[in-house]
């Protein structure tokens, strides 16, 4: 058995797994998760179906699940079944997450043979952060029944760009060349076909490098939009914000509740958010938009806050920064429209990947890439867009790292409770010393706004 797994004995395989096991007579250790722990013996279990009925694949974390792949082999469209009917069929056995154990579902099997290359296997218990580990040769017996097939595609051979933002331009040219008839060299902006700045997101944008400008120009820019006045008064009267008495007039909101510098962030990434419609299609499990960006942002703005005076970053930018830390997820929905369904079908399926690693492997580039993209084409802050660029790296230490840090801080904090997709990834030291931010601070920072949690989705219910 692996050397690096640790037994805690405080915890125990539920008793359905373990007389599971007994009846098979196959012995196993259990183990608590870490991320040291090989992922090629790490065995993830998905659950899809389609008409014809359910199918259980199993397969190594080191690989990334296409389902067009899938559909080679089955002739099947095969897709995630849903979370409350996996719900459902967990709880009746009291499991909450889903063993890589084909007769707990009763349904047929399909697993990748490059499984049992090595010489021990670690499946999901259904306790979370106990895993059970076992002999490659006892999991074969499980799999008696089970179809093989090499179908899994290596996740080392899949890999995203984080760190050569230079290439960005060239590399989403090929992406969308490849996903339309053009065949042609051309200019990248003419390419993506991308709506123009509204005008009120072009007039707030000069406020924001004007050093002059004051609460009378915003609130003049913004009553010039109804719908965006109505939203920022309602952003004022929401009781997140405790203000007194009512709300007449955006000029109220500013000068009595939200401020200059909240208000003309806010009403940027409102003005920006409507340049794109929310897509009708998103991954099964993932946070709504709006409501992961809103999270994002006042853990962001907290984080600022809670960082020494002299190191703080400009409070405003690093909000909007949280505002739109995703906004690329919306352009992926606009430039690949076919593709960006299939796109969240293979993100529901590799719930073990980051999605960067799914939208390298089917467009060849990710949605920071293209969000980044859009930022510097719209001539926006330049600490915005290396926020959106490098948010996924915790070791990034270039111009305006503390931007791209926050962002990466928060969405690494908020996922650890539940918030966001994908699987949760350690917080480096390095990154809390290079924000000088100690980290019980900033688990009180998050911990603070998850109290807010019903007054924030009210908040981002206004963005729809």
């Amino acid at each position: 058995m692996t050397e690096v797994a640790h037994i805690d004995a405080t915890q125990h395989a539920p008793s359905v797994i373990r007389q599971l096991l007994g009846k098979a007579a196959i012995n196993f250790r259990e183990v608590m998760d870490d991320e040291t722990l090989p992922t090629a013996q790490k065995v993830q279990a998905v659950l899809v179906h389609d008409s014809v009925g359910a199918l259980l694949i199993l397969f190594p974390q080191s690989q990334l699940l296409d389902l067009n792949r899938i559909t080679e082999l089955t002739g099947r469209k095969l897709t995630a079944v849903s979370q409350e009917h996996l719900d459902q069929m967990l709880g009746k056995n009291n499991l909450h997450s889903l063993p890589a154990l084909p007769a707990l579902t009763s349904s047929p099997c399909l697993y990748e043979e490059r499984i049992l290359q090595e010489p021990t296997v670690l499946i999901d218990s259904g306790e979370p952060g106990l895993l059970l580990e076992i002999s490659s040769e006892d999991f074969k017996s499980l799999l008696s029944k089970a179809s093989a097939a090499t179908f899994g595609e290596p996740v080392n051979l899949v890999q995203p760009n984080l760190t050569r933002p230079d290439d960005d331009r060239e590399e989403i040219t090929k992406a969308v060349q490849n996903f339309t008839a053009r065949r042609i060299q051309q200019r990248l902006e003419a390419t993506v076909e991308i709506p123009p700045l509204a005008d009120t997101a072009q007039k707030i944008i000069k406020l924001r490098v004007d050093p002059d400008a004051t609460i009378d120009d915003i609130t003049g820019v913004v009553e010039t939009d109804p719908a965006l006045a109505a939203q920022v008064v309602s952003w004022a009267a929401s009781p997140y914000y405790g203000s007194a008495g009512k709300i007449r007039s955006v000029e109220d909101a500013i000068v009595r509740v939200l401020g200059f510098d909240l208000v003309i962030n806010l009403a940027l990434g409102l003005a920006l958010g409507k340049t794109l419609a929310l897509p009708k299609d998103h991954p099964q499990h993932a946070t709504p938009y709006w409501q992961q960006s809103i999270y994002t942002a006042a853990v962001i703005e907290g984080l600022t806050r809670a960082m020494p005076r002299a190191k703080r970053p400009e409070s405003g930018l690093t909000y909007l920064a949280g505002l739109l830390h995703n906004f690329g997820y919306l352009l992926l929905a606009h430039v690949f429209p076919p593709h960006f369904s299939l796109i969240c079908r293979q993100i529901e399926v590799n719930p073990h990947l980051h999605h960067s690693f799914v939208e390298q492997h089917l467009l060849g580039i990710s949605r920071e890439q293209i969000g980044a993209w859009l930022m510097r084409n719209w001539d926006m802050p330049e600490e915005l867009s290396t926020a959106l660029r490098f948010q996924h790296d915790p070791h990034y230490n270039g111009e305006h790292c503390e931007y791209a840090n926050l962002v990466c801080l928060a969405v690494r904090l908020l996922r650890k409770e539940g918030i966001g997709s994908g699987p949760m990834e350690s917080i480096p030291d390095e990154l809390f010393e290079r924000l000088e931010l100690p980290r019980d601070k900033a688990q009180d920072v998050v911990h603070k706004v998850l109290e807010a949690e019903v007054l924030l989705r009210e908040l981002a219910s206004q963005f729809h």
